[in-house]
């Protein structure tokens, strides 16, 4: 006996889209990728061949940009390339083959750690509720693991790193993944580590409009940014002493970051650590500079009065020659 069920009318039927599509997947994916993804969607539920061409002309987009959605829905795994065309892929499946991981047995460091895990495992939770709505895609979880893992953040830090990626509008994956490195670069752990991080670069920030403003500028380069941190955060230098390199520039004409950044790479490399250290040495330099010209005018006059000398000397033995001849005459 074979059941069946009547096709539906296209009037009637459906298109299912996973939810794990939209925790996922859609905050990252550009737009012109989202109408080509539904739509192919929609053609595979009933085998259609459909070319490049006439996708472009049905969705409204260039060429192009189909090709470019195709190319990212690959390589993000959402479509499978086959030799007749593409698979779309099961994204249930997908999540669930990264999420599985066998563990038959519990090591005696995973008995110790139980009580973490319960402190972070309410990190995770307020992190859900509080960001995502109580739907937080399934690969955050591992990833938040991660985090915790390597770069040992404490459970607060954890929740900022959130929060500032939240209140920029830019919590997927990615962006996330970026700020997190970027504070375990600098050594952030504990709440304390962040607050001290925070004040650094604001104070940076400040330091940076300092110097456009007093260099006349309106915004700086990445490059001339660049430059700014190497002295700040690299020499440890504070603006009374950027400053002292930046009046030295008044007599030139369209001084750069490079001629800046060569007076005060200087006066590290020379161990200066302070406005009076610099302020010292540049005036001892210009007291040698000044004994040097005084010293070059003694030379000087000296050269001079001895060629006269010299000179008096050669028109008196002409003198005698002279008056030798008029003797003898």
């Amino acid at each position: 006996m074979k059941l069946e069920q009547p096709e539906l009318p296209l009037l009637f039927s459906e298109t299912v889209i996973p939810d794990i599509f939209f925790a996922e997947y859609l905050s990252q994916m550009p737009g012109n990728c989202v109408k080509v993804y539904l739509y192919i969607n929609f053609l595979s539920k009933y085998g259609k061949i459909i070319k490049l061409n006439d996708l472009s002309k049905k969705l409204a987009l260039p060429l192009k940009d189909i090709n470019d959605s195709i190319t990212y829905l690959e390589n993000n795994g959402l479509i499978i390339k086959k030799e007749t065309g593409f698979i779309v892929s099961n994204l249930q499946e997908i999540t669930l083959h990264k999420l599985y991981k066998p563990n038959l047995t519990i090591s005696p460091e995973k008995v110790a750690d139980v009580a973490k895990n319960k402190s972070r495992a309410k990190v995770i939770e307020h992190i859900n509720n509080t960001y995502f709505q109580g739907i937080m895609g399934p690969s955050w979880y591992s990833d938040i693991d991660l985090w915790f893992t390597k770069y040992n953040f404490e459970e607060q830090v954890m929740i900022a790193l959130f929060d500032y990626c939240f209140n920029r509008s830019a919590l997927h994956p990615k962006y996330v993944q970026k700020v997190a490195e970027a504070w375990g670069s600098n050594k952030i752990q504990t709440w304390n580590d962040l607050d001290l991080y925070y004040q650094k670069q604001e104070k940076l920030v400040k330091i940076k409009k300092n110097i456009a403003k007093k260099l006349g500028k309106s915004s700086l380069t990445q490059y001339e940014e660049a430059y700014i941190e190497k002295w700040v955060i690299d020499f440890g230098y504070e603006l009374n002493i950027i400053e002292i390199a930046l009046k030295r520039t008044l007599f030139k004409s369209n001084p750069t970051f490079e001629y800046i950044n060569n007076i005060i790479t200087d006066w590290h490399d020379r161990g200066f650590k302070t406005p009076n250290e610099i302020l010292t040495f540049l005036e001892q330099r210009n007291k040698q500079k000044k004994d040097i010209k005084q010293l070059e005018k003694q030379v000087s006059k000296a050269s001079f009065e001895q060629r006269q000398y010299d000179n008096l000397a050669f028109l008196y033995a002409n003198s005698n020659v002279q008056n030798t001849d008029q003797t003898n005459n």
